[in-house]
């Protein structure tokens, strides 16, 4: 096999790619992960898996490369990683008592080809009160993950029913993930 490179620096992708059976090194880029004017939350995760791989690919042309971008989107807007206690708040009281879709742009790249899609979950989220947010706060896991929640962590009390792949919730979809690489390995 290729030499395999996950470009990411999250340790849930880390996790979730290693279930796979799979040796791979990590690189994370460094790109912009600002959101474009009009864009749909759909064609920002791709871009910013796209880019990620690319800048990798740049770096070790002979990798191949697997990047993802994972974010949440209510009623058409992106919703990132909390950057304070207040804007957690907030975005906990957006999704409390609805359900939102968490988006995972994924992105397998090689010197030959790049194949890129975006993997969609449907997420319930309960009603939280002001006590489930402080209590949930305090934990610190909220802190820099997207929609300020981890499924797989003290939030999955809050998470009554997903519809469509858990680990894209989690951060990386491992059925897409395993079908792209596939895709091409076979192609060289």
């Amino acid at each position: 096999m290729a030499n395999l490179i996950l470009a990411s620096s999250s340790p849930r992708r880390k996790e979730l790619l290693a279930q796979l059976g799979l040796k791979f090194d990590i690189f994370s880029p460094e790109i912009d992960e600002s959101v474009h004017d009009g864009e749909q939350a759909h064609d920002y995760v791709r871009r910013l898996a796209e880019q990620k791989a690319q800048v990798v690919l740049a770096q070790f042309p002979d990798a191949v490369v697997i990047a993802a971008d994972t974010s949440l989107s209510l009623d058409g807007q992106i919703i990132g990683k909390p950057d304070s206690k207040q804007h957690a708040f907030e975005i906990w009281q957006s999704l409390s008592g609805r359900q939102h879709e968490v988006l995972s742009g994924l992105c397998v790249a090689s010197q030959h080809k790049t194949i890129s899609t975006v993997v969609s979950t449907k997420v319930d989220f309960q009603s939280l009160s002001h006590h489930d947010m402080e209590e949930y706060w305090s934990t610190g896991e909220p802190v820099g993950k997207a929609g300020a929640y981890a499924i797989q962590g003290i939030a999955a009390k809050f998470v009554p029913r997903i519809e469509g792949s858990y680990t894209n919730v989690v951060g990386l979809p491992l059925h897409e993930t395993s079908q792209l690489l596939n895709q091409i390995l076979k192609n060289g």
